[in-house]
């Protein structure tokens, strides 16, 4: 089963993109902003701020490095909107957590939710070019966990020396 193939080129290099860089920017800043600032307020800004400008700044990134390749006109459009709303609704997403729950359960909330939006992507990317889904979700759940180290111990670095 390849739900994939169905897609165009410029679709799927979006969508790609879009949940990758949602999912992980998303939670990186999200672990790096709880635990430099425990505010929730600061979280559920930064989740808005970066949904909007991470996902337009990305758009238009994904639109230079595509027209570089030459891609046709139809290409440029599909894989630019692809990656902007991919990445702007992935990123609104983990906001749901944080109106539902206290912070540090919507943190843990989100953190699962996001590998679980990784790992179920993770698994139709290894399907569509017949690879094992295991060795690709982990692949990607140790970059993903590699980030959210970094941004934890960043938090506590600004807490630490910057913080009251």
């Amino acid at each position: 089963m390849n739900i994939l193939k169905n897609f165009s080129k410029g679709f799927k290099s979006g969508l790609g993109f879009g949940i990758a860089s949602g999912v992980v920017t998303t939670l990186g800043l999200m672990v790096g902003v709880y635990f430099g600032t425990h505010s929730s307020l600061a979280v559920i800004g930064s989740i808005i701020s970066i949904a909007i400008a991470d996902a337009l700044s990305d758009a238009f990134g994904t639109h230079l490095a595509e027209e570089s390749k030459n891609e046709s006109s139809q290409h440029l459009k599909i894989s630019t909107f692809s990656t902007f709303f991919t990445k702007f609704f992935v990123g609104i997403l983990f906001l749901i957590p944080f109106i539902l729950f206290d912070m540090s359960s919507a943190l843990l909330i989100s953190v699962i939710l996001g590998f679980f939006i990784l790992g179920a992507y993770s698994i139709l990317v290894a399907l569509a070019n017949k690879t094992n889904p295991l060795y690709t979700i982990i692949e990607h759940s140790l970059f993903a966990l590699a980030v959210l180290i970094i941004s934890y111990f960043v938090g506590v670095a600004v807490n630490q020396y910057f913080g009251s």
